[in-house]
């Protein structure tokens, strides 16, 4: 892990401008049958502040591909370069349950090197910034599921990382949650200027959040097609432009799956 580490931060002098760049990446895993290929040949660039979905079947190397920006694999081929250390949220929030939602944040920050006698404001900032003032000292099963991801949320953001890799972080919640938390973290983006990027099989959600949604195919991943989404925010999942191409995107996906014989 920590070799995985050190090559991660290396590659930071190589990002070009980029949030990251990732060049020709190939990833295969070992099976009793032989080597399993899950991702073929991606090439992908995020630019600083800009927010990308990858989109895709179950199965396609989404997730894969997010572990391996966020350094914790390998690729078996080609390269990939990031501004810095990226932050990841998951989809479970992995929050420490004998913490407190403050001391959750503050571990983030201790671990950053922040000094302690700065910790406690700077945790009551991000949980203002997420629109959970006063929950500070509230234990994590007395947080909803909306409450708990958005703890783990401001977690990530006390990382202070320049991009958030964020793998289907709602897809566990209730439509009005994840709505509000749709609405929450284009705020968020949008006052950070983060770079994000969003892991989702949701094509609403990836058209409702994204500057540009890429669609990958089934196993092995390739990128398949891209799109530029020209809709102003803030946009409801609701709204016509939304629905649109998401219809468009969809019949995409379900030409890849037919194509690769997936259910």
């Amino acid at each position: 892990m920590a070799t995985i580490l050190a090559k991660a931060a290396d590659s930071a002098a190589v990002a070009d401008g980029k949030a990251t760049r990732i060049e020709h990446v190939s990833k295969s895993f070992a099976t009793p049958a032989g080597p399993q290929l899950v991702l073929d040949d991606i090439s992908l660039d995020v630019a600083p502040g800009e927010f990308v979905t990858l989109l895709g079947a179950s199965g396609c190397g989404k997730s894969t591909l997010l572990n391996l920006v966020a350094g914790l694999d390998a690729p078996s081929a080609g390269s990939i370069a990031t501004d810095g250390r990226p932050a990841l949220m998951f989809q479970e929030h992995a929050l420490f349950p004998w913490l407190t939602a403050g001391k959750n944040i503050e571990l983030a920050l201790k671990l950053r090197g922040v000094p302690k006698n700065e910790r406690r404001d700077r945790a009551e900032e991000l949980l203002e910034l997420v629109r959970l003032q006063g929950a500070y000292g509230k234990r994590v099963h007395e947080l909803s599921g909306g409450m708990r991801q958005r703890v783990a949320l401001a977690r990530a953001l006390a990382q202070d990382a320049r991009l958030l890799l964020m793998d289907e972080p709602f897809a566990a919640l209730d439509a009005i949650t994840r709505d509000v938390l749709h609405g929450e973290l284009t705020r968020i983006w949008e006052e950070t200027h983060l770079s994000v990027l969003f892991v989702t099989h949701n094509v609403r959600e990836a058209v409702r959040l994204a500057q540009r949604v890429v669609l990958l195919s089934s196993r092995p991943g390739r990128i398949a097609r891209e799109w530029t989404v020209d809709i102003p925010q803030p946009r409801r999942i609701e709204d016509p432009e939304v629905a649109e191409l998401s219809v468009e995107i969809t019949e995409q996906l379900r030409g890849e799956i037919r194509r690769h014989g997936k259910d």
